[in-house]
Parts: C-alpha cells; structure tokens; sequence
C-alpha cells in the first residue's frame, strides 16, 4: 500500500521529503507542508459533502481540520497504477489530547465548542442521524432479549451471571430514561437543530484532537451527521468521566470550558442531562457480548462490567451533583 501510496503523490504536485507510516495511513512532510494520505473505499458523494463542510470550517472560519486536497485535475480521490484509491488530507503535527491531563482536556472541549458554532449547513436527509428516541426504544429493545437469551441458554460465564443480576436496575433505568425523554424539550430542540443545519463531528474523541503549542486542531470527520451538537459534547465527557469515576468538579469544569466559546441553551443543558442518565455503556457491554463469540468471554469485558457495577451509585450521583447544582 505504502509504496503506491507514495506514488500518487505526483498527482497532487507536492515533492515528499519524508514519510513514515502511522495508523492505517502514510504521513508526508512535503515543501508545501504537512499532509496525510489514507486509503479510500467510502462513498464519493458523501466524500464531496464533507469537502465542502470542511472547506468552509478552513478557509472561511480558519479552523484547524482535516480538509482534502485536490489532485491537479480538480479530483478528491487519486488512484494508483492497481487502481487502490486515496485521498490527501492537510496534517498537524500536535499531539493527541491526553485524557488523563486536564489542561488537555479542557482544551479540547473548548475547541469543540469554536467548531459546533461553525458547523452547520442546509440539511441532507441521506446524512440525518435518527431519533435518539428511536435508539433508545431500540437499546432497552435489546437488553431484555439478552436477558431472554441468556435465562434460555442457562448461565454458562462469570459475564452472563454479572448481567442477570444487574439488568432489571439498569433496564429500569433506561426506561426511564426514555420517559423523561418524551417529556422533555427533545423534539423541538431536534427540529430546531435540523431547521439550522446543525452538524456533529459525529466521532469526537482523544484520537482526532491534536494540540500544538498555539492550536488546536480537529480531524477524523468521516462519520459527520446532521443532529443536536451537545451529542458530541456528551460522547467526549462520557468517555473522560468513566477514566475519572464521575468526579463531578471535572464535569462541571468541562461545561464551563464549552460555554466559554459556545453557551448552552436550557433545552440543550436538559438534553446533556438526559443522556447521562441513560446507562450507555451498559448497553454498550451486553451489546458486545450479544454480537460477537459467547463460547469465549474476554475477561476485559468481565473487569469492564464490574467496573461498572461499582461506578453505578457515583455515576447516579454525578448527574445529579453535576446538572442540578450547575452555575
């Protein structure tokens, strides 16, 4: 791959002076700068929709993003001489945000929060993410057939036997959850948000933030959606709460951080909490199991689900502590 990859740089016009591999990908010091250069097997038309999305965050609002660069015949994706296909993307050469550091975390969300106020364009139905309704309908759908599931195959693995005991808590939960949902805002933030052309980043996370010294820079748009943003917001805090058992003065630092570049409406702040609330990564685990090998269980899933387990009550307490307290 590397070498024909290397290859069709030609096509861009830009001279290499050095590459090395790194994550799927060829990254390429050049005259002109820095680039990526990755495989190519999506689709072409949502390629082009996101070209012009990242485009404008580039050159019009001056963000720091992972924007194609085009072949000198005009052409997005570049193809070598077996027909493999590419695109070029602008690099940064930061580092990625360390979850464990809260400086870089806290930088990350604020630059979260300059990309959610640019980021909108006029609505694609193909690209519209569905209902969070809808998802969670589905979610408590599926915990009550692993349920059935494993009550009908007989519990053969520590990780079935964590579940029975847990799921009726945790599915009381999520039902809950789905009816405060119904009586909340939800519907008219969603049009609201399609009405604007409102767009998540859609895979924000630790990987696609690289921060250098003066900048911060946002890459890996490849799964962007047309949906209410504080779904990005919420993605990020999840995964940096769970590393720091629901400490709820990082929660609320991590709001702060957000809106001192893009405040949050009371109908969003209901949302944020909303889902908090739903015990995702619950799911997450059972899901895991349900589609993948149960002759073997990975022990990693099994720490993961007591690990849980022992987090429920600080998770409880985090939503409480962080939204109803919030100043």
């Amino acid at each position: 791959m590397y070498d024909y990859g290397l290859s069709v740089m030609e096509q861009y016009g830009l001279t290499v002076k050095n590459s090395y591999r790194g994550r799927g990908a060829l990254m390429c010091q050049t005259n002109d700068g820095f680039y990526i250069l990755r495989p190519f097997n999506g689709s072409r038309k949502r390629l082009e929709k996101q070209q012009e999305l990242l485009g404008m965050l580039h050159e019009e609002e001056g963000l720091l993003v992972d924007a194609a660069i085009c072949t000198r015949e005009g052409e997005l994706v570049s193809t070598d001489s077996e027909g493999n296909s590419y695109v070029l993307r602008f690099w940064y050469e930061g580092k990625e945000c360390d979850t464990r550091t809260q400086e870089d975390v806290l930088r990350s969300v604020e630059g979260l929060a300059q990309l959610h106020k640019a980021m909108h364009m006029p609505v694609i139905e193909d690209y519209v993410e569905e209902g969070l309704d809808t998802v969670y309908v589905r979610h408590n759908r599926e915990l009550r057939k692993i349920q059935k599931f494993i009550r009908k195959k007989k519990v053969s693995n520590c990780f079935e036997r964590e579940y029975l005991n847990s799921v009726e808590e945790f599915l009381a939960w999520g039902e809950e959850a789905l009816e405060e949902l119904g009586n909340s805002s939800y519907a008219s933030l969603r049009a609201r948000s399609l009405a604007e052309g409102r767009i998540c980043h859609g895979e924000f996370n630790q990987h696609h933030i690289l921060l250098g010294q003066n900048y911060t820079a946002i890459t890996g748009f490849d799964k962007w959606k047309y949906d209410i943003q504080v779904t990005d917001l919420y993605c990020f805090m999840r995964k940096i709460l769970e590393k720091c058992n629901w400490n709820p003065v990082m929660g609320k630092r991590m709001l702060k951080a957000y809106e001192r570049y893009r405040p949050l409406s009371e109908e969003e702040f209901e949302n944020l909490k909303l889902r908090f609330s739903y015990p995702e990564k619950y799911w997450k685990l059972a899901n895991y199991y349900y589609s993948h090998n149960k002759a073997w269980i990975s022990e990693k899933n099994v720490e993961k689900l007591r690990i849980l387990m022992k987090q429920k009550k600080t998770w409880r307490e985090f939503v409480h502590i962080c939204f109803d307290t919030y100043d």
